[in-house]
């Protein structure tokens, strides 16, 4: 199974950027174990338009682009489930043993992902009830993979 995050907005050079790559690098090292055929990374400029709901739509529209019919898409949104590392390893896990090709982890501009999106959403993702910059909710959501793929492999990073 592949991994993509697609995400509005660009992350520039710097700490976050450094965090990214640096849990990518590690769950390329382990994932390619577990059966996982990468972890890529897409950006998308934000909206320009002046007014909310377009942004919403031209950034839903954006993202849907990049959904393939096939992908199981994870949405990142401050109204979803508060999983557990371990459920979200579960889950990782029964995508990868039912063959899914691809899981797509979306990750919305400012405004946030549009209804329409988060309803196709086969799950439904928050880091909390806060409202975090996507800069943050990349690097977390690369951590929590990274710790995802230890829980699948038994490493000894995960202590529960």
């Amino acid at each position: 199974m592949r991994l993509v995050i697609v995400s509005i907005g660009r992350l520039k050079q710097g700490p976050e950027q450094e965090l990214v790559e640096r849990y990518r690098k590690r769950f390329d090292d382990i994932g390619r174990k577990l059966g996982f055929r990468g972890l890529e990374i897409r950006e998308i400029p934000e909206s320009r338009a002046r007014d909310t709901a377009t942004r919403i739509a031209e950034e839903a529209a954006a993202i849907s682009t990049i959904v393939p019919e096939k992908s199981v898409l994870v949405a990142l949104d401050e109204r979803g489930d508060n999983l557990d590392s371990a459920s979200f390893a579960r889950q990782l896990g029964r995508w990868r043993d039912d063959a899914v090709a691809q899981a797509i982890f979306a990750i919305g501009g400012a405004d946030g992902l549009s209804p329409d999106l988060r309803r196709k959403a086969k799950l439904d993702i928050a880091f909390g009830s806060a409202t975090w910059p996507h800069q943050m909710v990349r690097v977390m959501l690369l951590e929590q993979i990274y710790r995802a793929a230890t829980i699948l492999a038994a490493h000894p990073y995960h202590r529960a």
